[in-house]
Parts: structure tokens; C-alpha cells; sequence
């Protein structure tokens, strides 16, 4: 079979787009038999090697239904001691890359999964999949899709999961970094950003894949003008010189600052997280493109992407066998642990209703039944507006993270998250918590940024109607009146840290040895330690 490059350079852009796209095009019978067949194969690399008869508990399932009827479902606690001591030896099938992203504290530093050669193939050519779609405007369409495009580094290097994606697509179709990625792993996060955007002046800039929090810190420096003032040293390089002289006409001609969109016209975008649904307006208006959002996680990669539409996202089907546990089970398991959930598949959810989702890996990773901890919402059966065949999901909220207000409001990370930037406050960081005492109220802790002019009371009262605004339910309005009447006003209580304040924790956690997901606090529900760190003066 040809490869993705020999493919593009053939002009076969169909034979590319069924390889790469196809699974866009499946309709759900034809889902479900991918997910099948791929399955009875794991099953049988499972049975053959330790930790797959750790994990199966030496059953030899022969049918999805007894898989599903007989092996408990997993945590990360479940593959102690084998994969954090990377230990190859146990695996189903031989590993070439090792990948980690933070653990739990007083378990293990690192959730190390492993990737085989056969799982990176078709890795790739989802990767390939997701950078075509964040460019394309309609099904069966590559625009602009070139041999090695340019794109910024701009995410955190090998081991991380961000990183190794970038390493595992340049394997396959390679892509220009800028800095390249034998520099890039090697510098700063702060440094290999900056050092990126300065290539890109002179050599273009095509895409972008990583943090929308990095696309939005970068334009607003442009925006501020603080960029402009440092491009001033590269008047010396023609290329650059020129790209600025026509961005900064163009901006005048808009009567708009100088942004990036002004100096690159960027092919595609694609991210990931809460944070790039939350800031995706934001994104469109310094860059010039909404990011193409996806689902991805350390122990399975790529689960889901957005199409062409960038609205809610489509399954993919060749890296993991999906299950989904209701949230009538979810809860039950809440109060009794030693419940086992019963699950469904893709051709068993149902519109509106909101899942946990279990993942198996296929093509001999090592992922069993692996509970990643997640609720997602099935939003339809398919996509009528682009013709996409299967069911259509969004990020709900981690399992966790959710704040429960009386059993009347309940808040996730993006609803907060959401209504914080609807407020219109100027803000760097923020974090939340619920308070506890008499009444149940929603506490949180904002930084704005310096100069920014508001009072916490008055920030509560914004926020609180963006919230409510943002809920969707029949009788919203009503069940906010009577829950603020219950609590005797508004139930949020802001606080405005000093300023520096999650740049001192970043400094502090950098201090103690932490791994670069550690830098940040959690948005949902800090620990006392992070609070502390946030709240003092430095």
C-alpha cells in the first residue's frame, strides 16, 4: 500500500483522504464492524502475553459480549507494577515508544503507556486525518496540504503525549517544525515558542497544533503591541521585513492592531481540552481559524475529532474499542464501589444522555477496559449538516471535577470556565472550589491581569448570569431565582488573588522538582497546599 507522502505527491487525493479521513465517510454498521474485528484480534495478543492474563484474569473471552460480561473494568492502579517500570517483557505486542503523562501522588509519578509499531501506523494516518480536516470546508476535500508543512512546537516535548504525536505523524509524513525537534525538545517552554514565532517571520508558518491557552498568549501579546516592539531586531531579514510590512498595511487598512493573522495565513489549527472550546472565538479572531477541537488522552491517543463544521466531534474507530457506562450506572457505582457497571456500545447510546467512557486498545497496546475517568454527551445519532453517519459527541466534564450546588446547580470546568470568560473580565488564571459551611455556594479565585478594574461583588453578579445563561435547561431561569433565594443572593463568592500569584505557584511547584503538568493547579477543586501557594503574598 502506498504511503501518505507518495499518495500527495501522486495527487491521489482521494486514495488520501479514504486513508487518512475514511472513518468520517463509515456509517454505524460499518463502524461497528471495524470495532469488532479489531477487537477479536486484540483478544487474542491479550491472551498470549502476562499482563493481558493479569488483566483478562486468565479467561479467554471469545465474543465481545463475554469480553464485556466477564472482564472487570480498569484503572492505572490495575497495570502497577508493568508499565510504570516500562517493562516490555509482559506487553502484547513489542513497544516502540513509551509515552507519560502526570500520576498520582504516593502511586506512581507517571502514567507511562507504551505505543506499538502497528498502533503508531494508523496513528499516523489519523494525524494526517485531523491536520486535512482543520483545513478542509467540505467532505473528500485536501486544500493546501503540502510535502513538510511549517508549524510552531508548541507543545510539551517527548515523553508527554503532545510531543510524542508530533513524532509519531513526522515518522510517517514529515513536517518542518520550527525550532526543529532535536532543538525544540531540548528548550523552555517560554523559550521555544518565542523562538518559533521568530522562524516563522521569515520561513511562513501553515499550521499549528497544541494549546489554545499558547494561540491566545501569543496574538494578545500582538494585539498589546508588546510583539511589534520586539520585531523590531529581524528588520535586518528581507523575508521577515516584508511579511511585516504587508501585516502591518493590512491592519491599518482594518483599522485593527497588528495581530497574527495579519502576518500568516494559517492553513489549519487543531487542539484539544476544555480550554479549546472555551477560547475558540478568541482563537478565530487573532489567528484567522477556529481550532478543529479533538478528543485525545495518553492511554488512547486520538478518540474523537470535529469535522469540517467545527462543531461537536466524531468517533474514531481504528485505535480503541469504545464502551460507554450510562450515568444511571456511573451513579450507582458512586455509592457502592464494588458495583460493576454495566456498559454499552456505540450502536446502543442515546441522544442527550451522558456516558463514561471505557476504552480497549487495539493493535497490541496494552489498555484493557480502562476507565479514563471522562463523561461525554452523546449530542445526536449523526450529523445531518455534513452527512457524518455516526454518533456526534462533546467533552461533558471529568468525573470528578464536578461542583454540586444543593443538587440544584452543577457546575463542570467548562461551564465555569465558560462564564468566566463571557464576564469580560481580563484575567490570568483561575481556580474553584465549593465552600463549605451552611449553605452550598461556589468559591472562586481569580487573578486579573494588572490594570484590570472590578470588584469581586460585582464580578460574582456577572458570572453568575452567565452561568445561568449558559444552562440550558427548560426551567433554568426559575431554578436560579429560587436557589438564590434559598441562599440569600448570589451563591458565588469571588476572590481576586494578588497579582503573580500563578506565577509564583508554577515557580514554586518548578522549585520542588514538578513535572511541567504539575505547574498549574487544578481548576476544579485545588488542594490546600495549592491554595495556600495562590493566596499568600509571595
Amino acid at each position: 500500500m502506498p504511503d501518505m507522502l507518495s499518495l500527495l505527491r501522486q495527487c491521489r487525493e482521494s486514495d488520501l483522504w479514504h486513508m487518512c479521513c475514511g472513518f468520517v465517510d463509515l456509517n454505524l454498521n460499518e463502524f461497528m464492524a471495524i470495532q469488532r474485528r479489531l477487537l477479536i484480534e486484540q483478544l487474542g495478543m491479550l491472551a498470549r502475553s502476562r499482563l493481558g492474563i493479569k488483566l483478562l484474569r486468565g479467561l479467554k473471552p471469545r465474543s465481545i459480549d463475554e469480553f464485556r460480561q466477564s472482564v472487570p473494568l480498569t484503572t492505572y492502579s490495575d497495570y502497577c507494577p508493568e508499565l510504570p517500570e516500562k517493562d516490555a517483557s509482559v506487553l502484547p505486542a513489542k513497544p516502540v515508544l513509551w509515552q507519560h503523562t502526570s500520576g498520582r501522588t504516593g502511586e506512581y509519578g507517571s502514567k507511562w503507556v507504551p505505543l506499538t509499531a502497528r498502533y503508531c501506523d494508523y496513528l499516523a494516518r489519523v494525524l494526517l486525518g485531523l491536520a486535512i480536516l482543520s483545513g478542509s470546508r467540505q467532505r473528500n476535500m485536501i486544500t493546501r496540504l503540502e510535502e513538510r508543512p511549517k508549524m510552531i512546537y508548541a507543545v510539551a516535548p517527548r515523553p508527554y503525549t503532545s510531543g510524542t504525536l508530533v513524532h509519531v505523524l513526522n515518522s510517517q509524513f514529515p513536517v518542518r517544525c520550527m525550532p526543529d525537534l532535536a532543538t525544540a525538545e531540548k528548550m523552555p517552554f517560554e523559550q521555544r515558542i518565542r523562538e518559533g514565532f521568530r522562524l516563522a517571520l521569515s520561513n511562513g508558518l501553515d499550521g499549528f497544533g497544541g494549546l489554545s491557552l499558547a494561540l491566545v498568549a501569543v496574538g494578545e501579546r500582538f494585539r498589546e503591541g508588546a510583539a511589534a516592539a520586539n520585531l523590531k531586531g529581524l528588520l535586518t531579514q528581507p523575508k521577515a521585513l516584508t511579511r511585516i510590512m504587508f501585516a502591518v498595511m493590512k491592519s491599518r487598512l482594518y483599522g485593527q492592531p497588528l495581530l497574527p493573522r495579519h502576518l500568516w495565513s494559517i492553513k489549519g489549527i487543531t487542539g484539544g481540552g476544555t480550554d479549546s472550546i472555551v477560547l475558540r472565538n478568541k482563537v478565530k479572531d487573532l489567528w484567522g481559524r477556529y481550532p478543529l477541537d479533538t478528543y485525545t488522552c495518553t492511554e488512547g491517543c486520538v478518540i474523537a475529532t470535529q469535522v469540517w463544521d467545527y462543531r461537536d466531534m466524531t468517533f474514531v474507530p481504528h485505535l480503541n474499542f469504545l464502551e460507554f457506562i450510562p450515568e444511571a450506572e456511573y451513579l450507582k457505582w458512586q455509592t457502592d464501589r464494588k458495583y460493576m457497571p454495566k456498559t454499552v456500545l456505540l450502536d446502543e447510546v442515546r441522544a442527550g444522555e451522558v456516558y463514561e467512557l471505557v476504552i480497549t486498545n487495539f493493535h497490541g497496546g496494552p489498555i484493557t477496559r480502562y476507565r479514563i475517568g471522562d463523561m461525554i454527551r452523546i449530542t445526536a445519532m449523526r450529523d445531518d449538516f455534513t452527512g457524518v453517519a455516526t454518533p456526534q459527541m462533546v467533552f461533558e466534564r471529568r468525573a470528578d471535577d464536578l461542583i454540586d450546588l444543593g443538587g440544584f446547580i452543577r457546575l463542570t470546568e467548562k461551564t465555569i470556565w465558560q462564564a468566566i470568560e463571557n464576564s469580560g473580565i481580563s484575567y490570568v488564571d483561575w481556580v474553584a472550589r465549593k465552600l463549605t459551611g451552611e449553605k452550598p455556594l461556589l468559591e472562586l479565585f481569580i487573578e486579573p491581569k494588572p490594570g484590570a478594574a472590578v470588584s469581586e461583588s460585582t464580578l460574582a453578579t456577572a458570572i453568575f448570569e452567565e452561568v445561568r445563561r449558559l444552562d440550558e435547561r427548560v426551567n433554568a431561569a426559575s431554578i436560579y431565582d429560587s436557589f438564590a433565594s434559598m441562599v440569600g443572593g448570589v451563591p458565588i463568592i469571588v476572590h481576586l488573588l494578588p497579582n503573580g500569584a500563578f506565577q509564583r505557584y508554577a515557580a514554586a511547584q518548578r522549585a520542588r522538582g514538578a513535572d511541567l503538568a504539575h505547574l498549574k493547579p487544578p481548576h476544579i477543586n485545588p488542594t490546600g497546599s495549592a491554595m495556600e501557594l495562590l493566596t499568600s503574598c509571595g
